[in-house]
């Protein structure tokens, strides 16, 4: 599988719950109806009659004053009920806005099958409960039953519809007071249609909340319970009255809090996608930042990262092993970068991975594995069944997530659904982490740590070897015997070892700079290395173009690293260098003709400064290729080339460049 490099794309913006269009301005002050009715009226007649007023005109005026505080009295109240009503439409318990939905909606779309079920069942339940009324002909029931079939089938072709304005409100009373007429019509609380109050109940709960829904409840039980209210409290309709009304505020309560946890999911679900909005935006801002400078501070770390992904997991799914694969750009291979209740490889190639991560890989999307028996082995060899899913960012591939469990217990589809929303918000967080891992890697603590390796590996060992020295002249002075030769050969080496701390300060000093580009300090570098042992370099090195000083930093110590290993390690005799750049992309390759070493069997994890070499490539984006044969010499090469821009609407094809 070739290396997945990083592809620039703009993220979607979605749009803020706090946009300019949300806000609603306050009500200016008015001034008040008796007030400007009477300044409209009376301007006209000052204006006529700036001293006295003619004889008349005063009583005249009188009347007009009187007759315009009047109109303006019934004008102010006409439409002081339209406000109180629209007021009562506009109630916080069911407006759109309180749900963080500014446009007009039906609130009770939502709930839409559930009322036409709870309708049909009341309808049928009381249609049962008529069965006897129309056997003994009683025409009242059956005009009733007729009144709420057609009303129901009137319903089922034209929902009730509610968006929090005076005619929706105006439909949800309409419908309860003819489910009153119907039940106090037909006998009261022993009326058959008792339980189409339930209905009308349950739809003004999902319109406008449980308080508006314990109000129509016991507006609705008063008005069955009127003939009722001079009986006894211990009469037995008295007590069926009470037992009904609680039965309406519990389902009045109950259709209440649904409509609360629906407006409460339509909120989680805005803010989530305005938190994948900003996820999408902060990881191009960082790739974009990465890419011009490596000098951000870290902020983020992926051991948290990775914890809070795990826990996220095991709040929504049950599993029993669960393993993060990231894939990593500088050798094509897969890295297990966290396991949970598994033991897998901390790295594979894709050959080595199991069926079903190979399968995920090809159809990228989520893959269900109800039986790894006969689909494959899994991560756990232990697994029965297995979910599947790629991590996407930045348009391409780069990990994949698996969770298996060990009894005979397949995951549904409900959890490939949950997991499909999932990984995609987990893939931008791990990649963040990565970038800032990465940014990291050019910090003071991997300077300190390529210093204090370099000192060991040189003077370190020199200054051991005096040590031995002297321990072995003061035993032979002590014997007696001339330690005149051994002096003279203590003082070359001491030469020697000044020398060589000269020498390792001097490399360390040595860097790029704005004046010098990295072809010049490969030349110096070289030459004193020659100078000082048996190497031959044969140098093809590009002058004029230049990458960003960060960038040509690390390609720098790259090359020091790889020239340093042959000068110590390899037994070589001849070394080419080349280095080529065009200002935008470069490739470095350093060759020898050394002993060479087998590929995977060079000792511990960061012989020869692979992994520091590795980690400085992967900070600049770059890709690091090792070649060595035993015998044959050792070939390091090192391409950054720059990525290109994703195309609008490419999907994830299979982490190859889209």
């Amino acid at each position: 599988m070739p290396p997945v490099r990083p592809i620039n794309s703009t993220a979607g913006r979605y749009p803020s719950p706090t946009s300019n269009h949300n806000l609603v301005s306050p009500p200016f002050p008015r001034k008040s109806a008796d007030w400007i009715g009477v300044e409209q009226q009376t301007a006209p007649a000052k204006a006529r009659a700036p001293g006295k007023p003619a004889p008349g005109d005063e009583a005249a005026n009188d009347g007009r004053v009187s007759r315009s505080i009047a109109a303006a009295k019934g004008e102010a109240e006409g439409s002081g009920w339209r406000e109180r009503i629209a007021q009562m439409a506009e109630t916080t318990d069911g407006s759109a806005a309180e749900d963080g939905i500014i446009e007009s909606v039906d609130r009770v779309a939502t709930f839409a099958p559930a009322i036409l079920a709870i309708r049909w069942s009341t309808t049928i339940m009381s249609l049962a409960l008529s069965a006897q009324n129309f056997a003994n002909r009683d025409y009242v029931v059956v005009a009733a039953s007729v009144v709420v079939i057609g009303y129901t089938a009137f319903r089922t072709l034209d929902p009730l519809k509610y968006k929090g304005d005076i005619k929706s409100l105006l439909g949800v009373l309409a419908e309860v007071i003819l489910f009153i007429l119907v039940v106090d019509l037909t006998g009261y609380w022993e009326s058959p249609f008792i339980f189409s109050l339930l209905t009308a109940v349950i739809v003004a709960g999902f319109a406008r909340g449980f308080g508006f829904a314990i109000r129509v409840g016991l507006f609705a039980s008063f008005a069955v319970s009127i003939p009722y209210l001079r009986e006894a409290l211990t009469s037995p309709r008295v007590t069926n009255s009470a037992t009904f009304t609680l039965v309406l505020l519990l389902v009045a309560l109950i259709a209440g809090y649904a409509r609360r946890i629906s407006g409460e999911a339509d909120r989680q679900h805005s803010l989530a996608l305005d938190r994948l909005g900003r996820l999408a935006d902060a990881n191009a801002l960082l790739f974009s930042l990465h890419r011009v400078t490596q000098t951000l501070p870290a902020s983020l770390d992926l051991d948290d990262v990775l914890d809070t992904t795990i826990n996220r997991l095991r709040g929504l799914f049950d599993f029993d092993f669960a393993a993060i694969l990231v894939f990593d750009d500088t050798d094509g291979s897969w890295q297990t970068i966290r396991s949970d209740g598994t033991r897998f490889p901390p790295k594979v190639t894709s050959s080595e991975l199991p069926a079903p991560l190979l399968r995920v890989i090809n159809e990228q999307s989520v893959v269900n594995v109800p039986n790894l028996a006969q689909a494959g082995p899994g991560l756990s060899t232990r697994a029965s069944s297995g979910l599947y899913a790629v991590l996407p960012a930045r348009g391409s591939l780069i990990g994949l997530l698996s969770i298996e469990r060990q009894a005979a217990r397949p995951f549904g589809a409900r959890d490939a659904e949950l997991i499909q929303g999932f990984v995609e918000p987990v893939a931008l967080a791990i990649d963040n982490a990565r970038w800032f891992g990465r940014l990291r890697t050019v910090g003071a603590d991997e300077e300190r740590t390529r210093i204090a390796r370099d000192l060991h590996d040189r003077i370190g060992q020199s200054l051991a070897y005096l040590a031995f020295e002297l321990d072995r002249i003061v035993t032979t002075e002590s014997r007696g015997d001339s330690v005149g030769p051994a002096l003279e050969q203590l003082r070359d080496d001491v030469r020697s070892v000044i020398r060589e701390v000269r020498d390792t300060l001097y490399d360390l000093r040595t860097d790029v700079s704005d004046s010098q580009d990295l072809a010049a300090t490969l030349e110096q570098f070289t030459a004193r290395v020659a100078e000082r042992g048996k190497l031959d370099f044969e140098l093809f090195l590009d002058r004029g173009q230049r990458l960003p000083i960060l960038q040509e930093r690390e390609m720098w110590r790259i090359a020091q690293e790889a020239i340093t290993n042959v000068e110590r390690h390899a037994h070589a005799t001849r070394v080419r260098v080349i280095w080529r750049c065009n200002g935008e992309s470069a490739a470095l390759d350093i060759t020898d003709n050394g002993q060479g070493f087998p590929i995977g069997k060079a000792g511990r994890l960061d012989s020869y400064g692979l992994l520091g070499m590795r980690e400085r490539a992967s900070s600049v984006g770059a890709t690091l290729e090792l070649t060595s044969h035993v015998g044959k010499g050792t070939r390091v090469r090192c391409s950054l080339i720059r990525p290109v821009p994703a195309r609008v609407g490419a999907g994830i094809a299979g982490g190859n460049e889209v």
